[in-house]
């Protein structure tokens, strides 16, 4: 059973002018599927050909003979948990349950919103910044490369992508304008909801 390609939530000039086509084109369509093929690649012929996604992922996680296999297993999931974390016409602030518990957790948006970019933005090198919940709790964390919260028993709600190549084209060395843009404009605070919701 290969592992496939997600096709996008939306079409590549969709999040535009905020997120380019180009980018989109390069980031899908050049680094995302070259994550799919080379992990198809590692697991052809082995028992791991047979597994899901993230049963890949778990049984890679720390296993330093199978570092190629979990980086690029968990880049493809990444890559598509960050491709839903995006809507045209998003961002803004959540609503409902998700901005009570954000409101609870981080004392109102605008400090969860502070604490999200700077654990992004901070990030040494390439990685994501996460909005998780870990036991009853929301916590936001980055993870450096290609880690992912699932390996320490956590629920990723919310990523924003900040390798190089999910904004240079875009923003350059702006890290922080595509964070805060990301959230003021891009954000699926929907599909964070259903996420959340599914993780009670």
């Amino acid at each position: 059973m290969a592992i496939v390609l997600p096709p996008l939530p939306y079409a590549e000039n969709a999040l535009e002018p905020h997120y380019s086509a180009r980018t989109i084109g390069f980031h899908y369509g050049k680094h995302h599927k070259a994550y799919v093929d080379n992990l198809n690649k590692l697991i052809a012929g082995t028992p791991m050909e047979a597994k899901a996604l993230e049963e890949i992922i778990m049984s890679t996680a720390g296993d330093s003979s199978k570092t190629g296999i979990f980086n690029n297993a968990a880049q493809v999931w990444n890559h598509t948990f960050f491709w839903n974390c995006m809507r045209p016409g998003g961002g803004g602030r959540p609503t409902g349950d998700l901005a009570a518990k954000i409101g609870q957790t981080f004392g109102s948006y605008e400090k969860f919103a502070e604490q999200f970019k700077a654990a992004a933005v901070g990030r040494f090198g390439s990685g994501w910044g996460w909005l998780v919940r870990e036991g009853g709790a929301l916590k936001i964390m980055s993870t450096a490369n290609a880690d992912t919260p699932m390996t320490s028993k956590q629920t990723p709600l919310l990523t924003v992508d900040v390798w190089e190549h999910a904004y240079y084209l875009d923003y350059q060395n702006r890290r922080p304008d595509f964070v805060q843009t990301f959230l003021d404009h891009l954000v699926n605070w929907d599909f964070v909801a259903a996420n959340l919701a599914k993780a009670k």
